[in-house]
């Protein structure tokens, strides 16, 4: 009634597929490199609230989130320099928003793979930007 398979199938299986063929990353790795990401994404918002309000405060939580983009990716993270432009307050709002949820994200990956100093960076900057988005 049903005809026999004469082909070999295309779909491998786990017990055929050598972990040489594809490279593989730890749990560990996989985290840097998402926190590395999150840093990255804040470090970029954080430039831009500089340029369209300069701060001490904001001049050195960016040096500090390229020092631990350094230490994370093992190079000084590149960085463009942003115009300053009409600066209202709906779009420092909207930056400030993003910087809070960047910095959430962070924090929640550099707690999980125990990275006190990113965590601890992280938590800073999220109640900053928690205190001047409400504000």
């Amino acid at each position: 009634m049903y005809e026999p398979i004469r082909t070999k199938s295309v779909h491998s299986t786990v017990a055929r597929t050598s972990s040489a063929d594809f490279p593989h990353r730890s749990r560990e790795e996989e985290l840097d490199i998402q926190l590395a990401g999150h840093l990255a994404a804040l470090l970029a918002v954080t430039d831009e609230l500089r340029a369209l309000e300069p701060s001490d405060e904001l001049d050195v939580a960016a040096e500090r989130l390229a020092g631990q983009l350094t230490r994370l990716r093992g190079a000084s993270p590149s960085r463009a320099g942003v115009a300053a432009d009409a600066s209202s307050t709906s779009r420092l709002d909207a930056l400030h928003l993003r910087a809070h949820a960047l910095a959430g994200r962070a924090l929640v990956v550099a707690a999980s793979r125990a990275d006190t100093a990113a965590a601890i960076l992280s938590a800073e900057r999220m109640d900053a930007h928690a205190v001047t988005a409400v504000a």
